[in-house]
């Protein structure tokens, strides 16, 4: 059963790895424009369905999606010297690859309409993150070592907890662990690497919290189904998540059963809070950080449940 179970999971795998990027096609990429801009509502609704015009109420909303990565880019008409031309504002951070699609794909059009067009970054990724992935790798890492700590853990001590004080040992370990991991996280990328220059300590706090929520719910499903619940967590977490959060490809530009799931597996919220901390000031952790809370409190709760019922009966059922 581990053999059949172990061959499921490698070809699980390959399914979700080549199914979701081996042909990447982009659909509804999100480009703000202000209500009532004609000219930069009409440019883009020639460009669909590749791109997806949200409309906002002002420059300033407009401006707040991008920086709150609801939208990649900003469009605009401009009026210099009673020549009607366009600005094309962009967050790179977000996602490289979606911006350079929408510039491409912008920049063409305005070409073949004969209407000049400037492009500006607004939020560009750093010199050492040229293409906006050290994020999903520094995730990957964090998620990584909070389910292999708590396999260790398990391996070492049982998976179900004796009882309510071994659990929340337990979860001391794991916190210690997480901190410990968020900390080596943010000096690798930092004054290791010369990755990022600042938001280090924002860094260290993310790559805890996503540490410790991986740790715990790899923990609170041990504690219900043993070494079985590791390859649950692994195909919930690298089967599903790695390819489904974002970090390699924009959600847009994968299949339609990965493309919300970076809203919610802990891949995507772990890649999406990192990207918030280092490139847009915190202003689109709300979501990511409530989200990884919740998967964390779960975690917890469902870990002393174990502990309460299951770690109960399988004391009464071993020999004296």
């Amino acid at each position: 059963m581990l053999l059949l179970g172990t061959l499921a999971l490698a070809v699980a795998f390959v399914w979700a790895y080549a199914g979701a990027l081996h042909q990447p096609a982009p659909r509804d990429v999100p480009v703000g424009v202000v209500r009532g801009d004609s000219a930069a509502a009409t440019l883009l609704s020639a460009l669909r369905p590749q791109l997806k015009s949200i409309e906002y109420a002002d420059g300033g909303a407009a401006a707040d999606a991008l920086t709150r990565r609801t939208v990649y880019a900003v469009l605009a008409a401009t009026d210099a010297g009673g020549a009607t031309g366009l600005t094309l504002t962009t967050a790179g951070a977000s996602s490289p690859m979606a911006t350079d699609l929408i510039t491409q794909a912008t920049t063409g059009a305005a070409a073949t309409a004969e209407v000049p067009i400037t492009v500006a970054d607004a939020v560009p990724t750093s010199d050492g993150d040229p293409r906006g992935l050290v994020p999903f790798y520094l995730v990957v890492g964090c998620v990584l070592g909070g389910y292999l700590v708590a396999t260790v853990l398990g391996l070492a001590s049982g998976t179900t907890p004796a009882d309510l004080d071994d659990a929340a040992l337990r979860i001391g370990i794991l916190a210690v662990f997480a901190a410990l991991q968020g900390t080596a996280a943010a000096i690798i990328t930092g004054p290791v690497l010369d990755v990022f220059t600042a938001h280090r300590p924002g860094i260290a706090i993310a790559g805890a919290l996503i540490t410790f929520a991986s740790g715990l719910v790899a923990s609170a499903v041990q504690g219900w189904l043993g070494l079985f619940g590791t390859g649950l967590v692994i195909f919930l977490f690298v089967v599903l998540g790695n390819p489904g959060s974002g970090g390699i490809y924009p959600p847009e530009f994968l299949p339609a059963f990965f493309r919300g799931m970076h809203r919610w597996n802990l891949p995507g919220l772990g890649t999406d809070l990192v990207k918030s901390v280092v490139y847009f000031d915190r202003k689109a952790a709300g979501w990511p950080v409530t989200a990884l809370a919740i998967w964390a409190a779960a975690g917890v709760g469902v870990l002393l449940a174990a502990a309460a019922i299951r770690g109960r009966t399988l004391r009464h059922d071993s020999p004296v």
